[in-house]
Order: C-alpha cells, then sequence, then structure tokens
C-alpha cells in the first residue's frame, strides 16, 4: 500500500520524518479503516451473509469500522513518547 517503499518509484521521500508519516498513516488505515476477508465471520442473517472486521475490531481495540474522515477528524492527545 506505501509506494513510497516500493524499488524504483517517483514517491520517494526526501526526508525521514514524511516516510515515518507515511508508514504511519498506512498502518492507520490498515488497522482501523479496512476490512479485512480472512477476518470475516458468517452469521447468515437474512440478507447478510458475513460480519465485516478490522484488524483493531478483531483486537477488541476498536467497536466499529472507521470511516477515513473519523480517522481525519480525531484529535490525539499529545505524548513525549519520543
Amino acid at each position: 500500500m506505501n509506494g513510497r517503499l516500493v524499488r524504483k518509484t517517483l514517491g520517494f521521500s526526501k526526508r525521514v520524518e514524511m516516510l515515518r508519516a507515511s508508514c504511519i498513516w498506512e498502518d492507520v488505515v490498515y488497522y482501523l479503516t479496512r476490512s479485512i476477508k480472512t477476518l470475516r465471520i458468517e452469521i447468515n442473517n437474512g440478507g447478510q451473509r458475513w460480519l465485516r472486521y478490522s484488524p483493531a475490531l478483531a483486537a477488541d481495540l476498536a467497536d466499529h469500522i472507521w470511516s477515513i474522515r473519523e480517522v481525519l477528524t480525531l484529535v490525539p492527545i499529545p505524548t513525549n513518547s519520543f
């Protein structure tokens, strides 16, 4: 998903901070917003056959699959982890 990590690409990062930000964005989108086919559960109720799951749902870190809008409007609490 991250074009900055592909060999012979035009989407490279000149600064390490931008590469780090791109990798973090890719992880957030993958874990919170994408439903993964291998994690879905078959439910067979009426018109719906599968219950979609994201990795964050499977790990019980979220209660729903997030939209990109939700991720972009989230205000994170700053920490001194660096």
